[in-house]
């Protein structure tokens, strides 16, 4: 197909690599230890697989709870965190992000109980970023959240009309989750995420506007909103079939993001990523952006300077592989260079603002001398200014190039994540062949 070709080429000239496959190679503890000691902080990603019901939008890994496999799974993630304490040591952290699945669903049922190893094991220089669920956020819940670190909140709203809600199969209304948000704003985090998905079968450009002017009114202090994207492992694929991201697509979904862009500045929010705005002087909630991370559960990825490499997508799998005293990861890719440069590339671009010598730092090599050619291209498009020192998308920029960047990832995602959910020990998976 012209769209595969078109996307191999690129990836070629970007990486230099023929060929994109993860294969079936652990790292060794020897390895780690090797890789951090170039490594002098790093972010947390924590997998919370559970969920009391399946979205059929969702395409992140997860299960229905289950009692007797949380008090499993919880042990086998106190396990995960002291084999990679024993290699981190006290090199600061400086994210820690929970997201799933639900992670509230285990509030009460061990998520109190991680939370507090992770801070006795690591050398934590940061709060608690989590995902939430609206049905969980009681009054109570809300307060327990606060007393055991979470400051930084994201609520899983999705939509603010009925309608969508009942197509998403979200179990709450609208009146429920405007409360919901409005609760969780008065309880005092640092900062209430709501998640929010436009672009949904049917939607008109007023029913964005209007659930817009209703995020700024429940007072949050940020709206990470993202059009319906669809992978062809969920039901609503499987039910619908492909919604094609063609040029219309492409178009509709500008025009609402513009919508949503026009409220929020006028409101004092700023963009702070791609699709997130914030509220000026509010320290913004956000999820794994950083440069090296490691992840902790079943499907988390993490990030290194020369490896990346994801845990088995099977919870129960990932409970039998720690259980036996073996790494649970399932796939890994040893970076070269140009790749990592790339993938340092693709998550500023998503983050919409970058200094230059952040890659100096990190490659030691001019920013310029790789990409400035194409940087001065993009500026001429209108889509970047460039003062010397930083790189800032404009709008036009943040959506165009980062739904450049969708014509690579949303289909290396739905590979990646739908092969490893369907083999809990592949092999390979090969992204892009020669």
């Amino acid at each position: 197909m012209l769209r595969d070709a078109i996307r191999k080429n690129i990836y070629r000239r970007l990486t230099c690599e023929k060929s994109l496959t993860l294969g079936n190679k652990p790292p060794s503890t020897e390895y780690l230890f090797r890789e951090f000691e170039k490594i002098s902080e790093l972010g947390i990603y924590l997998h919370i697989p559970f969920c009391r019901f399946i979205c059929p939008y969702c395409p992140y890994n997860k299960v229905l709870i289950n009692d007797e496999l949380v008090k499993k799974y919880t042990s086998a993630v106190l396990k995960e965190i002291d084999y990679y304490a024993s290699i981190i040591g006290r090199r600061a952290v400086t994210s820690f992000y929970i997201g799933g699945g639900t992670p509230t669903t285990m509030l009460n049922d061990g998520i109190e109980t991680i939370i507090g190893h992770v801070y006795r094991s690591l050398n934590m220089n940061c709060s608690v970023h989590m995902e939430s669920h609206p049905n969980d956020l009681s009054p109570q819940n809300l307060s327990h959240l606060r007393s055991i670190g979470v400051n930084y909140l994201s609520i899983g709203v999705e939509s603010l009309q009925d309608r969508y809600l009942e197509i998403l199969r979200r179990p709450y209304n609208t009146h429920m989750v405007k409360e919901t948000i409005e609760r969780a704003v008065s309880t005092g985090f640092e900062c209430v995420n709501a998640d929010f998905i436009f672009a949904l079968p049917g939607q008109s450009c007023k029913e964005i506007e209007e659930a817009g002017h209703e995020l700024v009114r429940t007072g949050i202090h940020q709206a990470a909103t993202y059009p319906l994207f669809q992978f062809p492992y969920t039901t609503f694929w499987k039910k619908d079939g492909a919604l094609k991201p063609g040029i219309t697509t492409m178009l509709k979904r500008r025009k609402m993001l513009r919508i949503l862009e026009n409220i929020f500045y006028n409101n004092d929010f700023e963009r702070t990523s791609v699709w997130a705005f914030t509220k000026r002087g509010t320290d913004k909630y956000c999820s794994v952006t950083v440069p090296r991370y490691i992840g902790i559960g079943a499907s988390a990825g993490s990030y290194l300077n020369d490896i990346f490499f994801l845990n088995t997508f099977n919870v129960a799998e990932y409970v039998k592989a720690i259980e036996n005293n073996r790494i649970p990861v399932a796939l890994s890719i040893s970076l070269t260079r140009e790749m990592q440069m790339a993938g340092w590339l693709y998550w500023r671009i998503y983050e919409t603002r970058f200094s230059k010598e952040e890659f100096f730092s990190r490659f030691g090599v001019s920013f310029d001398t790789c990409y400035g050619n194409l940087m001065r291209l993009f500026s001429r498009l209108g889509l970047l200014s460039d003062n010397g020192r930083e790189i800032t998308l404009t709008d036009k920029g943040s959506y165009w190039l980062h739904s450049f960047e969708d014509f690579f990832s949303i289909d290396f995602i739905g590979n990646l994540w739908g092969g490893s959910m369907s083999d809990p020990w592949p092999e390979k998976l090969i992204l892009v062949p020669e």
